[in-house]
C-alpha cells in the first residue's frame, strides 16, 4: 500500500526524498524560497519522468540540451502544482489548502512532515542575536504547523529541527509545542538523532519530534537504537570526483574520475548515473588559498585543527579572536564523518576545505551534496534558468539528509502496515 504525506517548509526536499525513496507520496511541497521550489519542481520533474520511462528527458536536461522550461513542460501540470511557492502563514494559508485540496482530490493524508526554519533555536542563531532571538516570528511557525495539522488530521507527523529546540528559551517553546500539538489531538516522542548512524558521513545532531494521533496505539520505533552498517571514510565520498582548482568546474556537465567507490554504490549515491553536474569549485584570494595550504598540511602532519590564533600575523584579517578559533577547518578525508555542513557554506567554505592540498579549495556543490547523501542526479536549482551556487549551497546547508529520513520513513511504514 502507498501512503502520503504533505511536506511544510520543504526546502530543498532532502526531508521528502527520503521519504520518496522509501515509497511514499508526496501530495504537496510548500516552500517560501524561490530557487528552493525550482529544485523541488525539478526533483518532481525526475520522479515523474523515471517512474514513467522517461528517463532520457530528465538526462538531457542534466546535460544542458533541454531548458528548464521544456524540462517542466514534459511532465503534468498537476506535478509543477504541487510545488507551493509561498510562505505558510494567516495571509496565505487559504490560497496554500486551495492548491494542496486540488492536488490530495478524495484522499485522505496519511501523514505531515517538515520543520519550520531553525536560526530562531539554532545555539549560532541566538548567539550572534543581540535579543537571542526573542520576538522573532520565526519562533511560532510549529503553531502554524499545527493547524495545518488540525485541518488535514493525518494519522503521524514529522517534525524535525536542530538541537537548541530543547534549550531555546529554557526549553519554554518545546513544552508550547507539546501543549499545541496535544490540544490538537496528537501525542509526540521526542528523538535527539545522529545523521552519521543512518549511513551519512557528516557529524549532525537533530531533533526529530514523531507525533500520533491519540486514539491511534502503536510500537514507537526505537530510532536512537538505528545503526546502519557500514566502514566507510569521507575519501569514499570524494574519490572519483575530477580534480578542481579554486573557480574551476562545471554546472553541467563534467565526467567522473574514476569508477564508483563501495559507500556510493552501496547507498546509492552515484545510483547509476554517468554525468556529473555542479561539481563547481568558488574563486578563493591568494589569501585564503595560503591558510588552506596551512590547514591541510597540519591535519595532514598531525592530525592537528587549525587555530586561527596560530597563523602569521600577515594572515589574521579577522578582529575577532576571542572566538571561532576553528573558522577555517579542513573536511579530513581519513574520518569516517566530516563536520556538520550548514547553510553558512553559502557565503565562504572556509569550515570546508578539501584535503587534498593540491586542489587547495574548498568543496563544490556536488561534494556538499554528497555529504548530504543526497543522489548525483539530484539537481539544485537557482531563481533564474540557469544555478546559482550561492543558493544550491544555502539549500544543501539546510536540508534533512535524505538517508537519514529515508530510514525514519521506513519505521513509519512500518507502523502504518500494522
Amino acid at each position: 500500500m502507498t501512503y502520503n504525506f504533505i511536506d511544510l517548509f520543504a526546502g530543498a526536499g532532502g526531508l521528502s526524498e527520503g521519504f520518496i525513496q522509501a515509497g511514499f507520496e508526496p501530495i504537496a511541497h510548500v516552500e517560501i524560497e524561490n530557487s528552493a521550489c525550482n529544485t523541488l519542481r525539478t526533483r518532481a520533474a525526475y520522479h515523474y519522468l523515471k517512474n514513467n520511462n522517461q528517463y532520457d528527458v530528465y538526462i538531457s536536461y542534466l546535460k544542458n540540451e533541454i531548458s528548464r522550461e521544456e524540462l517542466y513542460a514534459s511532465v503534468p501540470k498537476k506535478i509543477l502544482d504541487s510545488i507551493i511557492n509561498l510562505p505558510i502563514g494567516n495571509e496565505t494559508n487559504e490560497a496554500i489548502h486551495k492548491q494542496i485540496m486540488k492536488s490530495l482530490g478524495k484522499r485522505k493524508v496519511d501523514l505531515i512532515v517538515g520543520g519550520p526554519p531553525c536560526q530562531a533555536y539554532s545555539l549560532v542563531g541566538r548567539s550572534r542575536s543581540k535579543t537571542k532571538m526573542e520576538g522573532d516570528p520565526r519562533n511560532y511557525l510549529f503553531i502554524q504547523y499545527a493547524e495545518y495539522l488540525e485541518k488535514y488530521k493525518p494519522k503521524m507527523f514529522v517534525f524535525e529541527n536542530v538541537l537548541g529546540l530543547k534549550s531555546a528559551k529554557g526549553g519554554h517553546y518545546l513544552k508550547e509545542m507539546e501543549a499545541v500539538f496535544n490540544e490538537k489531538g496528537y501525542q509526540i516522542k521526542l528523538h535527539t538523532l545522529e545523521a552519521k548512524n543512518f549511513g551519512v558521513l557528516q557529524n549532525r545532531r537533530r531533533i526529530i519530534i514523531l507525533g500520533w494521533q491519540k486514539q491511534i496505539k502503536i510500537n514507537l520505533p526505537k530510532l536512537e537504537e538505528i545503526v546502519v552498517d557500514g566502514n566507510f571514510l569521507v575519501n569514499d565520498l570524494f574519490s572519483d570526483l575530477p580534480v578542481l582548482k579554486a573557480g574551476q568546474g562545471a554546472d553541467r556537465f563534467l565526467t567522473y574520475k574514476t569508477k564508483t567507490t563501495e559507500y556510493l554504490k552501496s547507498f546509492a549515491l552515484r545510483n547509476g548515473i554517468d554525468i556529473l553536474t555542479q561539481h563547481v569549485a568558488r574563486p578563493h584570494r591568494e589569501q585564503d588559498k595560503e591558510i588552506y595550504k596551512i590547514a591541510v598540511q597540519k591535519w595532514a602532519k598531525k592530525q592537528e585543527r587549525l587555530n586561527y590564533n596560530d597563523l602569521p600575523e600577515r594572515l589574521k584579517t579577522h578582529k575577532n579572536r576571542s572566538s571561532f578559533y576553528d573558522r577555517f577547518k579542513v573536511v579530513a578525508a581519513d574520518l569516517p564523518h566530516s563536520q556538520t555542513v550548514v547553510a553558512h557554506i553559502a557565503k565562504d567554505g572556509h569550515y570546508y576545505i578539501h584535503p587534498d592540498i593540491k586542489q587547495n579549495r574548498s568543496l563544490s556543490v556536488r561534494e556538499a551534496a554528497r555529504l548530504q547523501s543526497f543522489p548525483d542526479d539530484y539537481y539544485f536549482e537557482g531563481e533564474k534558468e540557469k544555478s546559482n551556487r550561492t543558493a544550491a549551497f544555502k539549500q544543501i546547508g539546510n536540508a534533512v539528509p535524505p538517508l537519514m529520513a529515508r530510514e525514519i520513513a521506513i519505521q513509519i511504514k512500518n507502523i502504518f502496515n500494522e
